[in-house]
């Protein structure tokens, strides 16, 4: 089999990027050896999230299929006290902030609108499973494929997407580097789903509701439809060890005594969904593009453990990832030892600028109100609205910078002082 693009997961990722490449005429096949629907989390979308759904022209299904709409997200804090509150946002550059709103989806039902929506569109579909990358020197020219029934078949293709995920192709398969863990790896998350729960009245019923208690200790509250919610805790991995519980105990416990705000919006807790857990899942790759290929989203790096970034990535990233693929087949950008370096480049500063936004969060709470709510109140919204790709960055990320480097320093300063005596 022959195509210009090859994509190796079906997920956002994939399948946003399949659906932006056939608004440019290549030939696109999408690889997904899972069959959909399928459980997943990461069920609050970012307003630029729903902006790139509008680009692709799915506003109407979105609304058809009734997913809650979403304003903002509350985060309160450890006594259920102190909220503050994050209004969705869309930026242009030529028009600035505007007023908008995306939602909060039931992954399993978003992630197959978005593959059966790139199907329909013309895109190529495989149901197999990506073995092996197909090389020729240094340079990727496709990739080996299993079908479910055993057979094995070679997919030529002038580009490789690696949008798997957290299974992350590439880095397994040895084409680019490893796994190195962030700065969130000794986290676990345990989340179900939950009938009832109080939410907020009015409009702003479809909202994310966070509770924190302490440093790398908080839940999550996002409506899925008119009467479930999915609810989650995140902990350090020792905290949940010394607990010795299964993960229904642990979660129902936790749910109850976290945060005053959190057993109040959840006076009976009814669990309508397998209680799950995961964990090490904060991580990078370097060097993540190169001739023939490119990762987008998860397949890369994922920080993000409580503001929802990881679908906002994966989708804007397709957006970019689209435009440089399209570049590359239009101009003498083949030849070049790397063609989509620039788009790595533009992709790191994205996650380099969340990664400051979300450290100073949990770093550094007390300054992060100081510098959110009134210092550089419309810099945090900008960033959350999506601009996080600029060469300059904004003041308030430029300060955000300042506090993490000056902690980081202090640690360094202290671990050196504690080896030295």
């Amino acid at each position: 089999m022959k195509t210009d693009v090859a994509i190796i997961g079906g997920g956002p990722g994939g399948s946003a990027t399949a659906m932006f490449l056939a608004q440019t005429g290549l030939r696109v096949t999408l690889i997904e050896k899972a069959q959909s629907p399928r459980y997943h989390i990461g069920e609050s979308l970012t307003g630029e999230c729903g902006n790139c759904l509008r680009t692709l022209g799915l506003e109407a299904e979105m609304t058809t299929r009734r997913h809650p709409v979403k304003y903002g997200v509350t985060v309160y804090g450890p006594r259920g006290k102190n909220a503050f509150f994050v209004p969705v946002k869309g930026w242009r550059r030529e028009s600035g902030l505007f007023d908008t709103h995306t939602w909060s989806v039931r992954r399993s039902d978003f992630d197959h609108m978005l593959f059966a929506a790139a199907a329909a569109r013309g895109v190529g579909v495989v149901q197999a499973e990506g073995v092996a990358p197909l090389l020729n020197g240094d340079a990727v020219r496709g990739v080996r494929v299993r079908a479910n029934g055993g057979t094995v078949e070679d997919i030529a293709s002038e580009v490789l997407v690696d949008a798997s995920g957290p299974a992350t192709f590439f880095s397994n398969a040895g084409v680019i580097g490893e796994k190195v863990r962030g700065s969130y790896d000794r986290q676990v998350a345990i989340f179900s789903q939950v009938l009832g729960g109080i939410r907020d009245p009015g409009a702003a019923g479809g909202n994310t509701l966070i509770f924190y208690r302490q440093k790398h200790h908080w839940a999550w509250f996002i409506p899925l439809d008119d009467q479930v919610t999915s609810v989650g805790v995140v902990v350090p991995a020792d905290y949940y060890r010394s607990k010795n519980e299964s993960k229904h105990q642990f979660l129902l416990r936790e749910l109850d005594q976290l945060n005053p705000e959190l057993t109040r919006r959840l006076p009976q807790i009814e669990f309508v969904e397998e209680v799950r857990g995961i964990s090490n899942y904060s991580y990078r790759i370097s060097n993540f593009t190169g001739k023939g290929f490119l990762c987008v989203g998860d397949s890369h790096r994922f920080i993000d453990p409580v503001f929802s970034f990881g679908v906002f990535f994966a989708m804007k990233e397709a957006e970019y990832a689209a435009a440089s693929i399209a570049s590359f087949f239009a101009d003498s950008k083949r030849e070049q030892p790397n063609p989509f370096a620039d788009y790595q480049r533009v992709c790191d500063r994205g996650q380099d600028s969340v990664q400051e936004l979300i450290d100073a969060f949990w770093q550094h709470p007390y300054a992060f109100k100081l510098l959110a709510h009134h210092r550089y109140p419309e810099d945090v919204i900008h960033m959350f609205a999506g601009r996080v790709y600029e060469e300059t960055p904004l003041p308030g990320l430029v300060a955000m910078r300042a506090i993490n480097d000056k902690g980081r320093n202090q640690r360094v300063a202290h671990e050196c002082s504690g080896s030295l005596n």
